[in-house]
């Protein structure tokens, strides 16, 4: 593929295209690194949004401890950039897993995650054999009921038996307070955060009051971060969307203080209506699961909806000379699962192309 050069236009670019406006995506960037600074935690954010290692780059120079990771090979990929302080927000199972983690260890300096011992135990084992230990986490079920162990005593003995597991070093606790993003009224949306986040809080203490060190307490996403930074007790949080923003947590989580950075270049292909034209992007370039894009570049026009290759598009009078050719400006409805659909950003300052990142960690699912 040839790629455009640099100080191109969007309008270069061959669409559909993914693009990042590099002075918005540093201030929302800037205004995270301030809101943790401002309680005295660490922001550790999550690479899944953007599976790019320049991204994490720019994040940690700007003051993330680190990032966190979905996957061992999403890991892999920052290990690879010199990003190294890794949390992988999930279950590790399996021999070839395990032997991939025991040599990300050698590079990089990871911390896990267990909800049981059966998934540590091999852990531990091949670690210790090779010399080395991992910082582990408990993940604690605090009312998303996915994984996670139930918080207080549960939670307890699993930390004491993982604390006494060579190969492991344990080092506290993770949460997430997923089910409360969508909470409408503010004021409950703080109240349920405060007491399930305190739920993992408590855990914490109680597992210290048994001696036992607990450093870490993880937790926050970006639809709950301006609740979830405050909370007494709480490390670091892993919101890692709000670089990017976009409707959904604009619309659907309430969430104030950053600005759209993610944008989509498309190109009119047909106009088989007056009311109507279609687009170069569809469900394989944009996903509408959790909100439908946005057409940002002209007036009168929505996203009626997505097939696989296709978007189609209703015009109102307004947007009537809409030709074939022209190229549009969208934004995606929700900017995680649309980023894992492309190779490339393409990084503008001022409308001119400064960087193109790939997305390195993209299908990195094992």
């Amino acid at each position: 593929m040839n790629l455009p050069p640099l100080r191109s236009t969007p309008q270069d670019l061959d669409t559909p295209a993914l693009c990042v406006d590099l002075d918005r995506m540093e201030a929302n960037i800037d205004h995270m690194v301030a809101a943790c600074r401002q309680q005295k935690i660490d922001w550790r954010p999550h690479s899944k949004c953007h599976k790019s290692p320049a991204i994490a780059q720019k994040l940690v120079a700007a003051g993330a401890i680190g990032v966190t990771c979905a996957k061992v090979g999403e890991a892999e990929v920052m290990a690879a950039a010199g990003v190294t302080d890794l949390l992988i927000a999930n279950q590790i199972v399996g021999a070839q897993k395990v032997a991939r983690l025991v040599e990300l260890r050698r590079k990089a300096d990871p911390i896990v995650c267990f909800d049981h011992l059966d998934q540590a135990r091999p852990v531990g084992e091949a670690m210790h054999d090779a010399g080395l230990a991992i910082r582990a986490l408990i993940e604690v079920d605090i009312g998303m009921q996915r994984a996670g162990t139930q918080p207080g005593e549960p939670s307890v003995q699993l930390a004491a038996a993982l604390a006494q597991l060579p190969g492991i070093q344990f080092a506290g606790v993770m949460g997430y307070e997923g089910h409360l993003l969508r909470i409408v009224d503010p004021v409950e949306k703080e109240e349920r955060i405060r007491t399930d986040i305190g739920t993992l809080v408590k855990t914490k203490e109680v597992v210290e009051s048994h001696n036992i060190e607990c450093p870490i307490v993880s937790c926050g996403g970006t639809g709950s971060y301006a609740y979830s930074a405050s909370q007494p007790g709480i490390t670091e949080i892993q919101a890692g969307g709000a670089i990017f923003m976009d409707d959904y947590y604009r619309n659907q989580c309430n969430v104030e203080g950053l600005d759209f950075a993610l944008t989509l270049v498309a190109t009119v292909v047909s106009r088989p209506a007056p009311d109507r034209a279609i687009i170069d992007s569809g469900r394989k370039t944009m996903n509408a699961e959790l909100e439908m894009p946005r057409v940002i570049s002209h007036n009168g026009i929505q996203v009626q909806g997505l097939s696989a290759e296709h978007g189609t598009l209703q015009l109102e009078p307004e947007a009537a000379d809409l030709a074939i050719g022209d190229r549009l400006v969208l934004m995606p409805g929700y900017s995680d699962f649309t980023c894992v659909l492309h190779d490339r950003f393409f990084a503008f300052r001022d409308h001119s192309l400064e960087e193109i990142w790939p997305l390195e960690g993209r299908g990195r699912l094992q």
